[in-house]
């Protein structure tokens, strides 16, 4: 697996959907009239061509379609956007190109095309296996219909992910206990397990502030993290992040890469990139509404409506906010090259002492138990 200071990869953003969820808010689109597919992947080879002329002497370790729902792209959208990257940047051999996919039958149809276009890795958003909690996070399939398409996914790519919402309203310890047992019987050596979270500009946020939403309580999400730590550690899943578990070998690298802060491109409404200028970082951000990135890309080839520096004090931040949620934490010696001062070792050895954090060599990592903390402790090392 590449490390942190050679992986390089590229983010491409898909940002429609069939219908906004009510707990979600990623930039996604919902459009009544049937989209002109193929002019915006057109649009994000173009985005993709201005990226390549700032990035020289990168190759690509990893590409990942989000959304929005990537799933909705014609095979030959996904295609044409693999290529294109292939022909700007050297590719690895052993890149990994994941799309997220959503288990209609509907979209499942399209997995073949996928394949053949080059993806390898798809993450399957199960998100719930009961019908109540399913139409309750707005979602268009059917437990039976997830697990169909997953298990064909399983069946066509070498690689798949089983992804899960828990600490939905109303969930018990009990029912999740059972639900992710089940799920773990289904899974193919990747799980992302996402405690629910309510973020404002969502239909949820509303629901909850007239109290017509009741998520789990403080010690219930405990409970059900628990839960998730020991089932899936007991299947060969450990944590190699805070909400997602794996084989050995099966780790999402893309995911991994921007854990480990390294750089990467991202095109298509809303995406982010991070690209390495000397001692500095560019932070570029995409205008999010879809019909205007497409056409600031065809005045402008990029539809960038913030691009920042981000000094190394302020890369030590995003680094430690980053590395800490992975198992492996951050290399002590790259944090404190880029902050300019040593980390304080009282303040580590006292979160030690509390077991929080732990420390192999020049590697700080925050414990199981520092992980539910995180916020804290970050807000902590950081001053």
């Amino acid at each position: 697996m590449p490390s942190s200071s050679d992986a390089f990869g590229i983010y491409v953003h898909w940002p429609f959907c069939k219908a906004k969820c009510p707990y979600c808010d990623f930039n996604s689109h919902v459009r009544h009239q049937e989209v002109d597919t193929m002019s915006f992947a057109k649009a994000l080879t173009m985005e993709l061509r201005w990226f390549a002329d700032i990035t020289p002497g990168r190759r690509v370790s990893s590409i990942f379609f989000g959304g929005g729902t990537p799933s909705l792209m014609p095979p030959a959208a996904v295609a044409e956007v693999i290529d294109q990257i292939a022909q700007l940047w050297p590719v690895a051999d052993t890149v990994e190109i994941t799309l997220e996919a959503n288990p209609t039958s509907v979209e499942a149809e399209n997995f073949r095309g996928y394949r053949a276009a080059g993806v390898n890795r798809v993450s399957v958003g199960v998100q719930a296996l009961n019908e109540k909690d399913l139409k309750a996070l707005g979602r268009q399939h059917t437990p039976d219909e997830a697990l169909k398409a997953f298990r064909l996914a399983a069946k066509i790519f070498p690689r798949v992910s089983f992804d899960m919402i828990y600490a939905r309203p109303q969930q018990t310890a009990a029912q999740w206990k059972e639900e992710l047992t089940r799920a773990l019987g289904e899974q193919e050596g990747h799980m992302s397990l996402y405690q629910l979270t309510i973020e404002p500009g969502t239909a949820y946020f509303d629901l909850q502030a007239r109290g017509s939403l009741v998520v789990p309580d403080e010690d219930s999400a405990t409970d059900l993290f628990e839960i998730t730590q020991t089932l899936t550690e007991k299947h060969g899943l450990s944590a190699y992040e805070v909400s997602n578990h794996a084989r050995v070998g099966q780790e999402s690298r893309h995911n991994l890469l921007y854990w480990r802060y390294g750089e990467y491109v991202g095109v298509g409404p809303g995406a982010h990139a991070r690209i390495a200028e000397g001692e500095n970082r560019r932070a570029i951000a995409m205008e999010k509404y879809p019909e205007t990135w497409r056409k600031l890309v065809g005045e402008k080839g990029h539809g960038i409506v913030e691009d920042t520096t981000v000094l190394p004090v302020d890369q030590a931040s995003e680094y430690l906010i980053m590395g800490l949620r992975v198992s492996d934490g951050i290399d002590l010696a790259r944090y404190e090259k880029l902050r300019g001062t040593s980390m304080d070792p009282n303040k580590i050895a006292g979160l030690k002492s509390l077991g929080l954090v732990k420390r192999e060599g020049h590697r700080l990592m925050a414990t199981t138990q520092g992980r539910r903390l995180l916020n804290a402790l970050i807000t902590e090392l950081a001053n």
